[in-house]
């Protein structure tokens, strides 16, 4: 039986969209690496970014930073606070302050768990990534718990150990083909 490509494409992707997948990929525009550094990540989630035009503008270009950023849930509803996305070079007086906080888009629940983790001690929300999925402005936060000097010290160990071995395995690869 023929049938036609337009045809054939609908059905692909109405295939793809009862599947749930949407096949978004993300471009990262900005990573906190010292949150993962200075705190032991417990649980991750995938928050919305209300934003104003020009902060969407000065994302798209790569400019952002979340070194000093972190989350606060004031009623019931949770805000992320000194993230550092600069002006748009082509805005005019419409252009957005540049620490100012932002409200963050996650489902009831998960403000209400997250409300309630972190009231317990040593426990903090940090945002860990700002990214585009789909189109959208995402940011990536973490429920974490401080890490002690000592644990930064093990885990930067660890970190070269296995870089150690990595570089020994390598070479022993390279010899091994030499031969």
């Amino acid at each position: 039986m023929y049938v036609p490509k337009e045809s054939q494409q609908k059905q692909g992707t109405a295939a793809k969209s009862r599947d749930g997948e949407k096949g978004g990929k993300r471009k990262i525009v900005a990573q906190n690496k010292k949150a993962r550094h200075d705190y032991a990540i417990i649980d991750t989630y995938e928050a919305g970014l209300v934003l104003t035009g020009t902060e969407v503008k000065s994302l798209r270009q790569g400019r952002a930073s979340l070194v000093d950023g972190f989350v606060q849930i004031d009623g019931n509803e949770a805000w992320l606070h000194n993230a550092h996305i600069p002006e748009y070079s082509q805005g005019t007086w419409t252009n957005h302050s540049v620490r100012r906080k932002r409200k963050l888009l996650l489902h009831r629940e998960e403000i209400d768990k997250l409300e309630v983790k972190a009231q317990e001690t040593g426990h903090t929300i940090v945002p860990l990534a700002l990214y585009f999925k789909d189109g959208r402005a995402k940011a990536e936060i973490a429920l974490a718990r401080g890490k002690k000097e000592y644990d930064k010290r093990q885990t930067l160990r660890a970190q070269q150990d296995r870089r150690e071995a990595d570089r020994a395995i390598a070479s022993a690869k390279r010899k091994q083909r030499g031969a």
